[in-house]
Formats: structure tokens, sequence, C-alpha cells
């Protein structure tokens, strides 16, 4: 019985943690805490899994490598990634009709505003 028990927690911490994995890689490009997340989720799976403990370890290297990396490079650069990362949110946020959701509060009729995936209209 015990045997089942934690075959059922492994199981449990391995979608939980899988989820919130997935939750903050969908985050990442906006602003707030994706990484953050990302390595939440990857904390909780490497109380089970070894593996994700390597893969927590290697991220957050990466991780501190780019932010340090990029915090020594000139306005520029640090300016380009800011556009990058505003202009992947605003895409995605009027892909996935957010901006049609407005467009249709406050009655505009903006075609533009739509998404062009029929899924999200």
């Amino acid at each position: 019985m015990a045997e089942a028990g934690r075959k059922a927690k492994r199981i449990l911490i391995g979608i939980v943690g899988g989820l919130v994995v997935i939750i903050g890689i969908i985050m990442i490009p906006y602003p707030g805490p994706g990484w953050v997340v990302v390595f939440a989720g990857l904390a909780i799976l490497a109380t089970e899994f070894p593996w994700a403990q390597r893969v927590l370890d290697y991220g957050k290297g990466k991780y501190d490598a780019w932010d340090a990396w990029l915090n020594n490079q000139n306005e520029w650069i640090r300016l380009f990634f800011i556009a990058l990362t505003t202009t992947i949110v605003i895409g995605t946020v009027w892909l996935i009709n957010g901006y049609g959701i407005i467009n249709s509060f406050l009655g505009l009729h903006w075609d533009w505003m739509q998404s062009p995936i029929p899924f999200f209209r």
C-alpha cells in the first residue's frame, strides 16, 4: 500500500510541476515572473525527479549568464531586447484576440483589432 501512495505522490508532483513549468514558459515574454514560475515548476519536479534538479541548476546558470551579458551591453542593445519583448507581447495579445475583446466592449468595430485566427474570435 505504501508503494501505491508513493507512486500517486510522484505522479501528482509530475503533473503539478509540469503544469507550473508550462505556465511559466507561456509567461516568459510577458512582464512578470515567467522565469521565476519556470524555476518554481522545476523545483517542484526536483523533489521527486533527479533530472529536474540538473535541468534547474543548468537553467539557473544560463539565466544568470544571460542576465550578466545583457547588463554588460550598451543601452541600444538593451533597448533592442526591450522592443523585441514588447513586440512579442503586443503580437500575441492580438493573436489571442485580447484587443478584439476590448474592441467589442468599447463598441469600436475596428476590424483590424480582431485576431486573424478564427478560433480566437
